[in-house]
């Protein structure tokens, strides 16, 4: 299945959706799932869901947290369903997954799809991916990638006969008129040398310290580790050291403002 494999997943801004008819039903939840801060969760018709795919060790599943985040808590007549499923050896242990998700501070349930069962149900595509039904339990709009934020949070507001002001933008670079450069693509491992992005990131597990570009950061915790930020679109070049104790297991990048953009 596209975006399943270790190491890939969507990872540009993509376009949020609206669903092409409105008799897409969502699947049951399957039996014998493990669920981290619920008991297990059937379908709860009458009530707005959406529901997220994500995966602690993708730097895109992180950054559209803050969102999911946000709107589980503004709007209680949502309920919000994280799914992790892992697309690397670290995120597939569920103790970790637990452990992430206590680290995020994510309070909403989250269901570890250790054999991809959910994953499957919904021929879902890649990291991250959210998936919003109405109070029928009917498909109503969908997202793959990270974006699409303000669209997403309109159709909820519509399903709760809400108008108000919108969440801003976390990042430059997710505003609505930003214009983006594409980023270089991940590489599985370690990897050292020139790259073009906004952000630039590591798949890492383990106890130590890895070193980039003469500064030195603590792994303590496998997960995703921002190693460079930029403001914008920069050429450069990592120059990145793991220690002992520490495994590499892909570098990501993330996007930025293209060339000439305002900053703001």
């Amino acid at each position: 299945m596209p975006g399943r494999g270790p190491g890939r997943g969507i990872a540009t801004l993509g376009t949020a959706l609206r669903a092409p008819v409105d008799h897409i039903a969502a699947p049951p939840f399957p039996r014998g799932l493990q669920w981290v801060n619920a008991t297990p969760q059937q379908l709860e018709l009458g009530r707005p869901m959406l529901v997220e795919f994500w995966d602690f060790c993708r730097p895109q599943s992180i950054r559209t947290l803050d969102y999911t985040k946000a709107w589980h808590a503004r709007y209680p007549d949502l309920k919000v369903i994280g799914i992790h499923a892992a697309g690397f050896a670290p995120s597939a242990d569920p103790d970790a997954v637990r452990a992430a998700v206590e680290r995020l501070e994510i309070r909403y349930p989250v269901a570890i799809d250790t054999d991809f069962e959910v994953w499957d149900l919904y021929g879902n595509l890649g990291w991250p991916a959210r998936y919003l039904f109405d109070h029928r339990g009917m498909l109503l709009h969908y997202h793959y990638g990270e974006g699409g934020y303000p669209e997403t949070e309109r159709a909820i507001q519509e399903l709760l006969g809400l108008e108000q002001p919108l969440l801003g933008p976390v990042r430059l670079e997710e505003a609505p008129d930003a214009r983006l450069e594409p980023q270089s693509d991940d590489v599985d491992g370690p990897y050292a040398g020139p790259y073009r992005a906004g952000g630039v990131w590591a798949v890492l597990d383990g106890h130590g310290t890895v070193t980039v570009n003469g500064r030195t950061i603590a792994v303590e915790h496998p997960g995703c580790y921002e190693l460079i930020a930029h403001e914008r679109s920069t050429a450069g070049e990592l120059a990145l050291e793991v220690a002992g104790g520490v495994r590499c297991h892909a570098v990501c990048f993330t996007p930025g403002l293209a060339s000439g953009s305002p900053p703001a």
